[in-house]
């Protein structure tokens, strides 16, 4: 009944699907392998993409050739460019999305994407022969045979539902859990762990008074995320579409609000009455939750300090009345759920549409892969997503791309693909997990990443469409796109250090706010370093008009970056150049560390451990200090 495919993909989720896209463009042959059809990449939690750090990730992909970026831009009810008080490495865009658009946009781009199929069953093991995946077989009996697999199994692998003192097994309300996998795994020598995640009740929007709340509207001139011209959709909702006045606005941007309240002590004594039936409380949940999205009880109790804390109220979509209560993460009973969010201002005569959960799930600690995100143990079985223990869209996405990539890379005995922590967040995401590992649900920060100044939201397209074009993934016209940016922008510096202006074209556009008065000719590259001084104050110097005409939005924003923050991205260049020293020194897989006794008992655990490939890889391991890496240098003959 069926051929032999290149990859199978396990799982339709974010990472799924970036895997599947990524694999099937650069040639193979791709097997998508989903329990429901009819939940492809469906948004589990929250209707959003994107954030801090998570939007530089969402950029990234789509600088690499990934769905996500454009589903996004297709599907948005909102944008907002978070952080913009804050220098450009801070700035992260931030997408609500319709989630039932979204998951629709995903399934026709996959369906749209040459080389995929898709089957809908369980995976309920591997197809193993002499160390190495052959292909899998599902709960139905059917033996799939592939060269490869990637396994993005999400929150399934024997997921447990928890509400309260209830429990039943499911990867995701009304949707069965996945079995078998983490056994065989286990017994092929992997090690497993437990790990869990929550999300809050949702409710009807109609039973809400907006007016009691804070309006949270989007940006005045909403952004996107890909760098593909014309993927925004964000124009007036379908519910004005066809109208009079949609016709008159039909190229103003509308975007739905979200809203802004607050819990107060009121709502926490009530949540309190439910901490004895509480699973996380009794121990009935093993697994370690969110550190930085906590339950509402878990933010009660460890924040006993604080008298409310701050909840979103975030539409569903364009047309739906359902709402998102986001910082509602519970897995109290559903009557003390209910009882809670009544005292909430703007929730008075709430009603509730299903109530919060927690979800409890395997896990395969993420040391036991290689960079490549290929499991040590199986050849060419590949895992992306919430199985290495990460939480988030983004975070699962990204895995995905690079698993996908990888995948075809090995089975085509090609150079696998990997991005540094210099090159990318998605670089310091994968080298966190497998020189770190993770024993709660890993989320990305700007904060990781130590290079953030390089890795900004703006130039994710200059720093890896030109890789992935070389891969064969990234298409010519993302290439052409680059290349014309890079060009426009070095014109504008290049005028920028060479043109001055006097002070009569300079005094009568500042003002009090953004500089004194000028009262020399001065370079223009040297006024706009002047920090209250940005592009927009220059545009109506004629000059400056003359060179900026013409030119692309994100070309003279990308200009003005290089420019105004000039010496803080040469000074990151040249720490980078100096720590990528130990970067370039490999280390055999088959090092002995344990012969070595001027290292420190935890250090040759450690290094044993997780096998790094080169010294820089062994320097970020927890317990690996500078004398055992100084140590390392000396036997490597360094």
């Amino acid at each position: 009944m069926f051929k032999e495919y290149d990859i199978i993909v396990v799982g339709a989720g974010h990472a799924g699907c970036e895997a599947a896209a990524a694999a099937a463009n650069l040639g193979s042959k791709v097997m998508l392998i989903t329990m429901n059809m009819q939940t492809i990449a469906q948004m589990s939690c929250n209707p959003a993409m994107g954030g801090v750090a998570k939007g530089q990730i969402v950029r990234e992909i789509d600088a690499l050739g990934g769905y996500s970026g454009i589903v996004t831009d297709k599907t948005m009810i909102q944008f907002r460019m978070l952080n913009r008080s804050k220098g450009p490495a801070m700035w992260s865009p931030r997408a609500q999305s319709d989630r039932l658009l979204f998951a629709k946009e995903w399934r026709d781009m996959l369906e749209q994407t040459p080389n995929v199929d898709f089957w809908q069953d369980m995976v309920s093991a591997l197809l193993i022969k002499d160390g190495r995946v052959i292909g899998v077989r599902t709960g139905m009996g059917m033996e799939i045979h592939a060269k490869a697999v990637v396994l993005t199994n999400g929150t399934f692998l024997n997921g447990i539902i928890h509400i309260g003192e209830k429990q039943f097994g499911g990867g995701r309300m009304a949707e069965k859990a996945a079995t078998g996998i983490t056994e065989q795994l286990i017994s092929l020598g992997l090690e497993s762990g437990r790990m869990k995640t929550g999300t809050p009740p949702r409710v009807d929007g109609r039973s809400l008074n907006y007016d009691l709340m804070e309006e949270q509207k989007g940006d005045e001139a909403p952004g996107k995320f890909s760098y593909l011209p014309g993927t925004s959709t964000l124009l007036p909702s379908p519910l004005e579409r066809g109208t009079e006045a949609g016709e008159d606005n039909k190229n103003k941007r509308v975007q739905r609000s979200c809203y802004i309240t607050y819990t107060n002590s009121v709502v926490h004594e009530i949540l309190k009455t439910g901490f004895e039936q509480s699973p996380m409380f009794t121990g009935r949940i093993q697994g370690l939750g969110p550190r930085y999205c906590p339950s509402i009880e878990d933010k009660i109790n460890r924040f006993a300090d604080k008298e409310r804390h701050q909840l979103f109220v975030e539409p569903e979509g364009w047309d739906t009345i359902e709402i998102y209560v986001n910082g509602f993460s519970t897995s109290l009973p559903e009557e003390v759920q209910f009882n809670a969010l009544t005292q909430i201002p703007g929730f008075e005569n709430v009603k509730m549409f299903r109530p919060g959960y927690a979800i409890e799930y395997d896990f395969f600690p993420p040391h036991q892969l290689k960079t490549n995100l290929e499991t040590r143990v199986v050849e060419n079985l590949f895992h992306a997503g919430q199985i290495n223990g990460t939480t988030g869209y983004e975070e699962a996405a990204c895995q995905g791309i690079m698993a996908g990539i990888n995948a075809h890379q090995k089975i085509n005995e090609r150079e696998e693909f990997i991005l540094s922590r210099d090159e990318a967040y998605i670089g310091v995401l994968i080298d966190d997990l497998i020189t770190k590992g993770t024993n709660e649900p890993y989320r990305m920060f700007t904060s990781r990443a130590e290079y953030r100044i390089l890795l900004r939201q703006d130039n994710a397209d200059i720093r890896l469409t030109p890789l992935s074009h070389k891969l064969g993934l990234a298409s010519e016209e993302r290439l052409q796109r680059v290349n014309k940016k890079i060009a426009e922008a070095n014109d504008i510096i290049e005028f920028f250090k060479k043109e001055s202006v006097t002070p009569d074209e300079v005094n009568s556009i500042l003002t009090e706010q953004n500089s004194s008065e000028l009262k020399q000719k001065t370079k223009l590259l040297q006024l706009l370093s002047r920090p209250q001084i940005e592009m927009s104050n220059l545009k109506n110097i004629s000059s400056v008009k003359n060179i900026l005409e013409g030119k692309d939005e994100d070309s003279i924003l990308q200009a003005e970056i290089l420019m105004k923050y000039e010496g803080y991205i040469e000074k990151e260049k040249e720490i980078v150049d100096k720590m990528n020293r130990l970067e370039y020194v490999p280390v055999p897989e088959d090092f002995e560390y344990s012969k070595i006794n001027s290292l420190s008992l935890e250090a040759r655990e450690k290094l044993a451990k997780h096998k790094p490939r080169t010294l820089g890889q062994a320097s970020r391991i927890s317990g690996v200090n500078p004398s055992d890496v100084s140590v390392l240098m000396v036997y490597l003959g360094r």
